[in-house]
């Protein structure tokens, strides 16, 4: 690093997006107890991501990171975790087959607390409180008592995170990740009216699995089938709990960000020379960055220099969420931007962000059509450029939600109000997020066929 840094020094530089605790000694008590207790993850495990986001950036890898828009304390329980867990995998198993490269699985899972805001207050039938700022924060119930920030918040967020890691370690090593069963549960999907598409990318894989088993290569035979890696994410938006977990490695005497394997870099919070910034430049752990319409390519540089100065494969994730219509008019200006710099990033799509919409009745949504919209103008603007198309980024749930519109099963402006059920953001539920898998399959698959031809 090119300057000296501190886990503290954040405190030192402007800060957005963040509360003011109104006890200042119970906040630095939770600080000090937090700091006591054990990471949630290790740094061998984050520089195992490392490596494998630095081999997606050379296309030889593709991401999937998924999950909830804010993790929730009043739904918080092991069928919610292993219901998106699952859904992920069945997601990972499409796309592995699309692209022929293996899918490295993040979830946005035990740490996706914090949420930026548009604005610091809301009003309901003339009354004004301050916004709900994710359940790590205050309360989402609209009551003076419950918007206030309370510093002890950040306790139960670690005891869920950690629950919630070890529930995850122990599905994806202890059988239910197996490559066959979690190909059984897309077949179910595929059974549905209008779905040609996607049974026939789903036999294929059958048949790809049932070859492997006629020539011997079981499960029992090659482990890699019957458990997978699976990692964390969230946005480190609250840097009292993101210093407080905060660790040095003891193998190579480095600071690591202890509250997750990776952390990312909100649009709202990307200024070069802010808290949020100084704090993750510090630290090993994978870090992404999203980039909005609004990020220059000056500002691009700036951070690019700021978060990945030794240019690390795999440090860096650049995730672009510009609105459906709208990469091919930022997208490639920022491409230009890393490429002049000669910078080692992964280029990831966030369609979610820049596709939300107030619907006639009401409700916030994202019309799945708009998010796979974005998708499709990602890919083929790094076709256009050259440059590799690393990962998708969503925010879904393994729950029959019903916060997006469209989609297979056509959810309706009208069905909103039926399963609405989300703190924050509308999610992609289970079938719209495998169906954007399948979708997302045909593109890696168009791909690389065209990278085939042009080999030729």
């Amino acid at each position: 690093m090119s300057e000296a840094w501190s886990k503290s020094a954040w405190r030192n530089k402007p800060r957005v997006q963040m509360p003011d605790y109104p006890d200042a000694a119970a906040l630095q008590a939770v600080e000090a107890q937090l700091a006591k207790y054990p990471p949630l993850v290790f740094a061998g495990e984050a520089r195992d991501l490392k490596h494998k986001l630095g081999e997606a950036s050379k296309g030889r890898a593709f991401l999937l990171q998924g999950g909830d828009c804010a993790e929730s304390f009043a739904e918080f329980g092991a069928d919610s975790i292993r219901d998106t867990f699952k859904v992920l995998l069945q997601m990972a198993v499409v796309l592995t087959f699309g692209a022929k490269v293996p899918v490295v699985k993040v979830g946005r899972m035990a740490g996706q607390f914090a949420k930026p805001r548009s604005a610091p207050t809301e009003t309901v039938n003339g009354v004004e409180l301050p916004s709900y700022r994710g359940d790590i924060i205050n309360g989402f119930d609209f009551t003076p008592e419950a918007r206030v920030p309370d510093p002890a918040r950040m306790l139960q967020a670690y005891t869920q995170a950690a629950a919630s890691l070890n529930l995850l370690r122990a599905f994806s090593k202890g059988g239910f990740a197996d490559i066959h069963r979690v190909h059984s549960w897309t077949l179910g999907f595929t059974e549905g009216e209008n779905a040609a598409r996607y049974k026939d990318l789903s036999d294929r894989i059958s048949d790809a699995l049932a070859f492997m088993t006629a020539a011997g290569i079981t499960s029992e035979a090659l482990e890699t089938m019957s458990t997978v890696d699976f990692y964390t994410s969230h946005e480190a938006l609250l840097l009292e709990y993101e210093e407080a977990l905060c660790r040095i490695d003891s193998t190579t005497g480095l600071p690591v960000a202890g509250s997750g394997h990776m952390i990312w870099i909100g649009d709202r919070t990307r200024q070069p020379d802010g808290a949020h910034v100084e704090f993750a430049r510090g630290v090993q752990n994978p870090i992404g960055l999203k980039c909005g319409p609004s990020l220059s390519a000056e500002d691009l540089k700036l951070l690019m220099a700021r978060l990945n100065p030794r240019n690390e494969p795999g440090r860096l994730t650049l995730i672009a969420r510009f609105g459906a219509g709208k990469a091919g008019d930022h997208l490639p200006r920022l491409i230009k931007a890393v490429q002049e710099e000669g910078a080692n990033v992964l280029w990831v799509c966030d369609p979610m962000h820049g596709n939300t919409i107030k619907s006639a009745s009401g409700y916030k949504t994202r019309p799945f059509e708009r998010v796979l919209q974005e998708v499709r103008d990602f890919f083929a603007v790094h076709q256009a450029e050259g440059t590799i198309p690393g990962g998708v980024h969503f925010e879904m749930t393994g729950k029959d939600v019903t916060e997006c519109t469209g989609g297979l099963r056509a959810v309706s402006d009208e069905d909103l109000s039926d399963r609405y059920h989300t703190a924050c953001d509308p999610r992609l539920n289970a079938s719209q997020s495998l169906e954007l898998a399948f979708l997302v399959a045909e593109e890696l698959q168009r791909r690389r066929e065209e990278l085939a031809r042009e080999a030729i």
